[in-house]
């Protein structure tokens, strides 16, 4: 009785072994294609096509950046000692108000609620520009504002590239053009600090550098030929005029 006993407690214990070794091998396999199954349980159908969580937070975050940055570039067309922070505070304030009206058409039709108020770290922002004066004001509405708009660039590309819906789609594109708009004008006021740019991206950012090597002899490296197409041809296409064309309809 008691071998019998103990050998099932040797058979008991291999079964054990043998299931919690293959636990890490069932869950993997069991965690394949999670991603899109993400996908799809966060997305709601509409008649413009599917409309995923990042759809939804890029329309959010398209209202917050109005929310702060028209009434940034009014203040910096009211006070701002130069004409370049004010020119740039003039396209915000165009840009934004074109942007939201946007925004806010298209969530109505999607059934997204937006906000109405911006974030508090937004509301600070705004205080550090209220509370700042001359040159000193200047550097930080072309700092903060840079800075902010570099942030969502990112994400209106990714929305650009993935999104399903064609309403998205057509507010990205719209997005795009105005946001680059804004950082060429900001880039322009001369107050930009590019180092603390690229500083404030390196200490956000977990993934290794992948450019090439440094050269090793210390000199310029020689600057490749131009590559020039081959034949008797003629080209005549240009590059398409930014335009903001109106939302699709359903």
């Amino acid at each position: 009785m008691r071998r019998i006993n103990g050998t099932a407690l040797i058979i008991a214990a291999l079964v054990a072994t043998l299931g919690a070794l293959a636990f890490p091998v069932w869950s993997y396999a069991d965690r394949s294609g999670t991603g899109e199954a993400n996908l799809n349980a966060s997305s709601v159908a509409t008649q413009w096509g599917p409309l995923s969580a990042t759809d939804r937070d890029f329309l959010v975050k398209v209202r917050l950046a109005g929310l702060w940055e028209l009434p940034a570039g009014q203040q910096a067309i009211e006070r701002a000692p130069s004409e370049g922070v004010k020119l740039a505070g003039d396209h915000l304030v165009v840009g934004h108000t074109d942007l939201d009206r946007r925004a806010r058409d298209v969530a109505s039709k999607l059934g997204v609620e937006l906000p109405n108020q911006p974030t508090q770290q937004q509301q600070g922002w705004l205080d550090e520009l209220t509370a700042a004066g001359g040159q000193e004001y200047e550097q930080k509405f072309a700092n903060l504002l840079r800075a902010a708009h570099g942030k969502v660039f990112a994400l209106i590309a990714q929305v650009r590239h993935t999104t399903r819906n064609s309403l998205i789609r057509q507010l990205a594109s719209d997005a795009n053009q105005t946001v680059l708009d804004h950082i060429t004008m900001l880039e322009r006021t001369g107050f930009v600090d590019f180092d603390g740019l690229a500083r404030e991206a390196a200490g956000a950012s977990t993934a290794s550098p992948s450019g090439p090597p440094v050269s090793s002899g210390g000199g310029v490296p020689q600057v490749p030929v131009p590559v020039t197409p081959s034949g008797d041809q003629s080209f005549t296409s240009r590059p398409v005029p930014p335009t903001m064309a109106p939302l699709p309809q359903p």
